[in-house]
């Protein structure tokens, strides 16, 4: 198989010329169709692209990063075509995304950043979920790196003491458990203290396009879910910081003064796909678009995907009736989880890596897990589900026997309420 690595903005004739020599005007058209579609597909330009926008507000000034792995600029999209051995054509064959990480850019551009500040994961994304990470160096920049995911989530005053603007972009996937929108509250809070403007580079909610799940109660607030906020909230981190300010939840009703570098051409029902894992677990698309609905069993003993290649895209537990499922699995420590639920077990389930995953919240797959447990005492004995859901009420709505319809009716009023909230710090349609 023939191989051909092509960048998008290298005119097509040159593709032609390598792959095919000479060709009919109508194969040319075909092809340039393949071509204008990759770039009509990758319209979506997030805020770190547009430097024009933020690097004269950089100039001259001592600046604080909050960053992981996804925070990258992105410099093209190469194009690998397979060539047809029949037709002599090239086919499309995959894109892959050509970027440089956000740090590495402005220091390029003499940005005199002082300090990169970590959240859950690391700033290279390879800790695992409510894994201690650490201060450490930075080894390519040198640059300090502070952690804001364990016991200090909330950069203190000294650590801002010498900066005078932060940056923070950080690609979040849209869910209240999601801690990166609990880290960006600490973030504004510091630098509404410190009276520090707060730089936010918008990046896409691959997860944008609804709203539902149950309203957190203020009573089980916790890092896993600070404000009074669905489930899945349809925001971008940008929008989601305007509501942050808007609704007074920072501490004593501080504002943070935020300078939000948008996004262009995106709308909420806009697909994204994320060229980069924004967390070890979420390795593809389909595990995003699955994480708002497998995500609840994190509060629970049942596994949902950890310790395999298919995090988020299956779940089960030894627990579950072998008898009512044909699939099984078992978990081991690997780039995602070093301690898996159920850890060498035969985990009884489902495999969702292959369905038609629907951009929606559903309860189908914990209604499902709770049903046929052949010990239903096992479901929820962690203390953590309610954490996850934001509100007893759902498992007890489980354990009484209630469908999915029955407790969404209890949702529909907080839902419809948050949706009239939500709709005044929208930042796209």
């Amino acid at each position: 198989m023939q191989l051909l690595v092509i960048k998008n903005r290298v005119l097509f004739c040159f593709l032609m010329l390598i792959a095919c020599g000479s060709k009919s005007k109508n194969d040319i058209a075909a092809n340039n169709e393949v071509v204008n579609n990759i770039k009509e597909n990758k319209t979506i330009v997030v805020g770190a692209n547009r430097t024009s926008e933020y690097l004269s507000l950089l100039k001259g000034k001592r600046v604080g990063i909050v960053a992981n792995q996804t925070s990258v600029i992105f410099k093209s999209t190469d194009s690998i075509f397979e060539v047809d051995p029949e037709t002599n054509k090239p086919i499309l064959y995959e894109t892959q995304e050509v970027y440089t990480h956000l740090v590495d850019s402005l220091l390029d551009h003499n940005v005199n950043i002082k300090k990169v500040f970590s959240p859950e994961h690391g700033f290279r994304g390879k800790a695992d979920a409510g894994e201690l990470v650490k201060d450490g160096i930075d080894t390519k920049t040198g640059l300090p790196i502070l952690s804001l995911h364990g016991k200090h989530k909330k950069p203190s005053k000294t650590q801002l003491e010498n900066l005078d603007i932060m940056i923070f972009d950080i690609q979040d996937v849209g869910v209240r458990f999601y801690t990166y929108i609990s880290t960006l509250h600490y973030v504004m809070e510091a630098c509404a203290e410190q009276n520090i403007p707060l730089l936010i580079l918008d990046r896409p909610n691959p997860n944008g396009n609804y709203v539902d799940g149950p309203v957190l109660e203020k009573e089980h607030s916790s890092f896993l879910g600070m404000h009074p906020i669905p489930l899945v909230h349809g925001m971008t981190i940008g929008e989601y910081a305007k509501m942050i300010n808007g609704e007074g939840w920072l501490n004593n009703a501080l504002k943070c003064d935020i300078i939000t570098v948008e996004l262009l051409n995106y709308t909420h029902n806009s697909t994204y796909s994320l060229p980069i894992r924004p967390s070890p677990n979420l390795p593809n698309d389909q595990s995003i678009t699955l994480y708002p609905s497998l995500g609840l069993f994190e509060g629970t003993n049942v596994n949902a995907g950890r310790g395999t290649e298919y995090q988020f895209q299956r779940y089960g537990a030894p627990f579950l009736d072998q008898n009512h499922y044909e699939f099984n699995y078992t978990p081991i420590p690997n780039f995602g989880s070093k301690y898996p639920k159920h850890q060498d077990k035969i985990c009884y389930g489902v495999d969702l890596s292959n369905i038609e995953a629907k951009r929606q919240f559903t309860l189908k797959y914990i209604l499902d897990a709770y049903h046929n447990a052949t010990d239903k005492s096992k479901v929820f004995n962690m203390s953590n589900f309610t954490t996850h859901a934001g509100t007893a009420e759902l498992q007890q709505q489980i354990e009484s026997g209630l469908s999915e319809t029955e407790i969404r009716l209890t949702w529909k009023e907080e839902l419809s309420n948050f949706k009239k909230i939500r709709a005044t710090y929208l930042l796209y349609d």
